[in-house]
């Protein structure tokens, strides 16, 4: 990667203040007048005017006829890539303990979607949520799983939800972890034949790094620890449309590079 590190640490001490932070965001929405900027971040206008005037110089702003700045183009570019460089800061405890796994650099250019999410901690509180996301789902539910940690109410919903028509797309890894009971479970209640009618659909690919599921209005994504394993005692859970988009490319990516299903490669 060809990065030009001089004009890039030139840029970020140009970002390295709240208060031009503060006006590019708002010009995002509109166009302000210093006079305007200055009331809503609570300034007066003669730093509003020093911060403008660095901006100007570095054309991140431009100024019309009538007074008013706006963004220009690299300035709403800026904007749309700091929520990555954003969502990292904020977590960066998180990722004390977690990594991003093998995660395609596509998706970690993207990682500011995921900006607007709570954590959820603790594995009871991680599998209360997953309950919810399966018995939420009105048209599909979407899974990429590393271990199969399904309670008997999951495994009801589930059922209750391919009787019902919606669909239900897994994919699993090779080394994925399943209960001794799951083909006892899976012939009583029936789950071959939503599979002959395609409402059950499952794929499977050498390696897992990210844990995700969703349904078509919320979801989740479960980091690997920093030894590469799955940590289902903490996860990212959202309804923000940015952060589900994320989670659904993702998904699709994965199934679209995965192989047929084989039940011998799973670990019991």
């Amino acid at each position: 990667m060809n990065l030009n590190a001089q004009k890039t640490s030139e840029d970020f001490l140009e970002f390295a203040s709240e208060q031009r932070l503060g006006i590019m965001f708002l010009l995002l929405e509109k166009k302000l007048t210093i006079s305007k900027l200055a009331e809503e971040l609570d300034a007066t206008a003669p730093e509003i005017h020093r911060n403008i005037t660095r901006m100007l110089k570095n054309k991140l702003v431009e100024k019309d006829n009538e007074s008013n700045f706006s963004l220009t183009v690299f300035g709403k570019v800026i904007c749309d890539l700091l929520p990555s460089f954003s969502f990292v800061s904020d977590n960066r405890t998180f990722f004390e303990n977690h990594s991003l796994g093998d995660l395609e650099i596509k998706f970690i250019q993207r990682l500011g979607a995921l900006q607007d999410h709570k954590k959820i901690k603790g594995f009871v509180k991680v599998m209360e949520k997953w309950t919810e996301i399966h018995n939420n789902s009105e048209k599909y539910i979407f899974n990429i799983l590393a271990e199969v940690p399904y309670s008997k109410e999951i495994i009801d919903i589930v059922e209750k939800k391919l009787k019902s028509g919606i669909k239900i797309n897994s994919i699993f890894s090779e080394s994925t972890i399943v209960t001794e009971e799951r083909k006892e479970i899976f012939k009583k209640k029936n789950f071959q034949k939503s599979i002959i009618e395609d409402k059950l659909q499952r794929k499977m690919t050498d390696h897992i790094s990210l844990v995700v599921l969703l349904n078509e209005k919320e979801a989740c994504i479960i980091f690997p620890a920093k030894n590469g394993e799955s940590d289902l005692s903490e996860m990212l859970y959202s309804k923000d449309p940015y952060f589900h988009d994320w989670c659904l490319d993702y998904f699709n990516y994965i199934w679209n590079n995965s192989g047929s299903f084989q039940e011998d490669k799973l670990v019991k």
